[in-house]
């Protein structure tokens, strides 16, 4: 198998930096806001993300929890800055009944989890437990509701269990159950996947099912309205939001979902190793995870022929990379590792999003803990933090900043007579009037110097971070936990209205000016 070492003559060539790459940041052109919800996380029940992930048990007494809730877990989502959570799925939502889930635990029937590796859900994690966690992580909470084996009624009474504060019968319910006030959930899925797991619907039927479900949903919350959001696209499925564009009017619909993750193929056993990739393996999920561009662009170019005001969001609430599982792992709990490799993933999709945030204005990275590209590893009473991890802490200081609009013109990372871009760039102010740019360089092996025109910006300081490692097959284990990890960064110069920068290969870098 080969890797991705720097070979004597790789390292020899690498030494030659390029100086053809260029961008120009326009800081004057700032209009649109970079939602904080585009950094949005995703819980399903599925393998060890709920149990043993978020959730310990309140009688654990070796792990500190709150309410059962793994503490070192909220203090990590919290210094990352999460802004809101999507519960309970996935395909799990749509098998999920949310009264099976609240009263007393032990009386909670047991249902199979049918999904994802034919393992016993006791329902001790239900509505509660998810809402009162987001409030102890300071996240708003994303509902997704059951539509392929559910009803319009059962949809109708979580909406009303939850948000309604007088009295009516699920509100009555919600207080015998020991919440007073309601939770005031604002963002609801309305079925996911409709198109496979969530019912194998065909597009103009789900839009019919869809616009009756969403009509019986109580729009009130607190002093404003439920954002409801439709099961979306797959991929380059244009059809699926052309259909629901033209057939579900605007006032139903908030949002409408898309998903695309970064994998080799959707084979059993065929996605290929999550830490001992090959050149080839490593080129193609680069080369997936930078169609976000192109599949949002289409996607958007649709909605807008019927919305061309931007009032429906495209939200992203499935994406990341997805691999085969960790040897010796039940495949349906879809553990994987989490290298370099997928540190530039994230913040080349990031930039990405931050580029289209005038639509996208949510996403979901999939998922939180122990699941897909996960930020977090758990072990028993230990946790890690993944390169992913870092990514998405350092890209914080972009949520609800103002875009500031970039033209890149990059190098070429080649594999034989296959190309794509080295370089991805994107940059915000904040309220503050900070500037913050962002850098990938998603070559494993030459490093990029990137001159930067900054129009409309005098920077009078710069500092920086940086994540980077010696390897993209490099990750943090239990025995070793800060392997990968962001440093202070000092590659960067600013002489006049240039910035300049020397990226080292397979490396993340966030300045603020």
């Amino acid at each position: 198998m080969k890797k991705l070492f720097l070979t004597p003559a790789l390292l020899a060539l690498s030494l030659i930096a390029s100086a053809q790459n260029k961008a120009t940041i326009n800081a004057d052109e700032g209009k649109y806001v970079i939602s904080k919800h585009i950094y949005g996380h995703f819980a399903e029940h599925l393998g060890r993300c709920i149990y043993d992930g978020f959730y310990v048990g309140e009688n654990n007494a070796k792990i500190p929890n709150k309410n059962g809730v793994r503490l070192d877990v909220v203090a990590a989502l919290k210094k990352m800055k999460i802004p809101n959570l999507r519960w309970p799925g996935g395909c799990f939502a749509d098998t999920y009944h949310w009264k099976d889930g609240i009263g007393p635990k032990a009386k909670r029937p047991k249902i199979v989890n049918t999904w994802w590796g034919g393992v016993t859900e006791d329902n001790s994690f239900g509505t509660h437990d998810f809402l009162n966690m987001c409030e102890l992580l300071g996240t708003e909470p994303y509902l997704a509701g059951n539509v392929g084996s559910g009803t319009v009624q059962e949809l109708s009474d979580w909406v009303q269990y939850v948000n309604f504060e007088k009295d009516s019968p699920m509100s009555s319910l919600r207080q015998q159950n020991g919440r007073a006030q309601p939770w005031n959930v604002r963002y609801w899925g309305v079925a996911n996947e409709a198109w496979g797991c969530g019912g194998n619907m065909k597009p103009d039927y789900y839009a019919d099912v869809y616009r009756r479900y969403s009509t019986f949903m109580n729009t009130r919350v607190g002093n404003g309205r439920i954002f409801r959001i439709a099961s979306g696209a797959s991929d380059n499925d244009y059809n699926w939001t052309e259909t629901l564009m033209k057939n579900i009017p605007a006032n139903l619909m908030e949002g409408l979902a898309m998903h695309h993750y970064s994998v080799l193929s959707w084979g059993d056993g065929k996605k290929g190793s999550a830490t001992e990739f090959t050149d080839q393996e490593y080129f193609k999920t680069m080369q997936q995870a930078l169609l976000m561009d192109e599949l949002i662009e289409k996607h958007s170019a649709i909605m807008d022929k019927y919305d061309p005001e931007k009032k429906i969001a495209l939200i992203v609430d499935e994406w990341g990379g997805w691999y085969n599982v960790e040897p010796g792992t039940n495949p349906g709990f879809l553990y994987q590792q989490n290298t370099m490799r997928d540190a530039v993933l994230a913040g080349a999709t990031l930039n990405i999003f931050h580029k289209h945030c005038e639509r996208v204005r949510m996403a979901n990275l999939a998922q939180a803990i122990n699941v897909l590209q996960a930020v977090i590893l758990t072990k028993g009473d230990k946790m890690l933090l993944t390169p992913t991890y870092h990514v998405l802490e350092m890209y914080n200081v972009h949520q609800d900043a103002t875009m500031l609009p970039v033209s890149v013109k990059s190098d070429d990372f080649t594999l034989g007579s296959e190309k794509l871009p080295a370089v991805s760039v994107s940059a915000s102010r904040d309220k503050a009037g900070k500037v913050h740019v962002s850098l990938v360089n998603i070559d494993p092996a030459k490093p990029q110097e990137i001159s930067v025109d900054l129009k409309g910006l005098k920077a009078s300081a710069i500092t920086g971070r940086i994540l980077t490692s010696a390897n993209v097959h490099d990750h943090n284990t239990f025995e070793n936990l800060n392997k990968v990890k962001p440093v202070a960064f000092n590659g960067a110069k600013v002489n006049g209205n240039t910035l300049t920068v020397s990226l080292p290969p397979v490396s993340v870098v966030v300045l603020e000016l």
